[in-house]
Formats: structure tokens, sequence, C-alpha cells
């Protein structure tokens, strides 16, 4: 994995600054069906999901699907509905950062 998306990966539980700062200042984020576009709109949506739920994540396989895409595939057990879930986080970069995010089972 590239830098930028390990330092996120291990900024976004716990570190909402150094997590943001790996996006670009119009990036998007798509999570649970909704879109999260800006610095703004993706810090709140750190916070919230960063408190909304207790659990744990494992980082099980990462790929590099072209120069500017790679995929992290996590898995997660706590207290959400379901009590565990693989997640893929799908990434696209520009400009070392991360343009785009979208996390999905």
């Amino acid at each position: 994995m590239p830098k930028t998306i390990s330092r996120y990966l291990r900024a976004h539980h716990d570190d909402t600054a150094t997590a943001v700062a790996a996006f670009t200042s119009d990036a998007t984020v798509t999570d649970d069906g909704r879109t999260y576009q800006g610095a703004a709109a993706i810090e709140q949506w750190l916070n919230r999901s960063a408190t909304e739920f207790t659990y744990t994540i494992e980082l099980t396989e990462a790929q590099q699907t072209d120069p500017t895409h790679y995929v992290a595939t996590h898995h997660l057990e706590g207290n959400f509905p379901g009590g565990s879930v693989d997640l893929r986080y799908q990434f696209s970069l520009r400009d070392d950062l991360i343009e785009r995010l979208v996390i999905e089972p």
C-alpha cells in the first residue's frame, strides 16, 4: 500500500486530523450507501463512524489493481448490526492523496 493509504488506515479510527490530511480537498467517500464530498464532510463522517460503534478491525488482504487504484479488505467485529463483516476499502489516488474511497461488503 502507498504511504498515504497506510497513514489513513492507521489514523482513521482515532486521529481524524491525520486521516483527513490523506485526502484531496475535493475527495469523496462512499460508505453505507452515503457519499461525503470534501474535507469537512469527510471529517464529520470520520468523527461519527469512530464513535457510533465499538469494533476491532483487521487488514486481511491488500492489492493494487492499477497504478492509482488499491483495495484493502478488512474484517470488522463489534457491536454493530450483524456483529462481523468483511469490508473492501477501494481507494483511488491523485497526486499521492486519496481522491476517492468506496467502502462496501
